[in-house]
């Protein structure tokens, strides 16, 4: 990973060609980021977009990156961001509803379930998409995409004991959630 990031940062300064390291920044994290966004707003389109947006906005900013955390923590956050902001707007919380209520029936696999096929811990995986916001994303963070303590409470933008509350918290959630389902299947 260190290779990795030196491999960015020399390529970041000005001259070079943005369009070769874009791609090359596309190639390396776009499943990171499409999979991050999907799992903060839970839908496949609004992942689409908005990993074109954390592209677009890497693109304009590429020389301003100053290094000060890993190329995947910036893009990640970047992510998360869109992902709240997208959230937050109020027509697609009236959209979202409607969406669910009109389109239930679907005639072929979601990209939701393409996914989880993929992933070996497909029941943990929907258990953890049940929880909060807060408590998902650490996990997501910590456990999917490896991030350390210091660079999760940075992209978060939180101190690191919350992160380590956070992931206690949603253990212990998922936890409670797991033995509640074993407990329901043994009657």
């Amino acid at each position: 990973m260190i290779d990795l990031e030196r491999h960015y940062l020399q390529y970041l300064a000005p001259g070079y060609d943005r369009n070769e390291v874009l791609r090359d920044l596309m190639t390396t994290y776009g499943d990171d980021v499409w999979n991050f966004a999907y799992f903060l707003t839970r839908r496949a389109d609004a992942a689409d977009d908005i990993s074109q947006e954390v592209f677009l906005i890497a693109y304009s900013k590429l020389y301003s990156f100053r290094g000060e955390c890993s190329v995947k923590s910036w893009l990640l956050t970047i992510a998360r961001n869109k992902s709240l902001h997208y959230l937050q707007s109020a027509f697609i919380r009236k959209v979202t509803l409607w969406d669910t209520v009109l389109y239930r029936k679907e005639t072929s696999p979601s990209a939701e379930h393409i996914m989880f096929e993929r992933l070996e811990t497909k029941q943990l995986w929907e258990h953890v998409l049940t929880l909060p916001r807060k408590f998902r994303e650490v996990l997501i963070l910590d456990y999917h995409y490896g991030l350390p303590m210091k660079e999760i409470a940075e992209l978060l933008q939180v101190s690191e004991g919350t992160v380590k509350s956070r992931l206690h918290r949603a253990r212990h959630k998922l936890t409670a959630l797991l033995k509640h389902e074993t407990e329901g299947e043994g009657r």
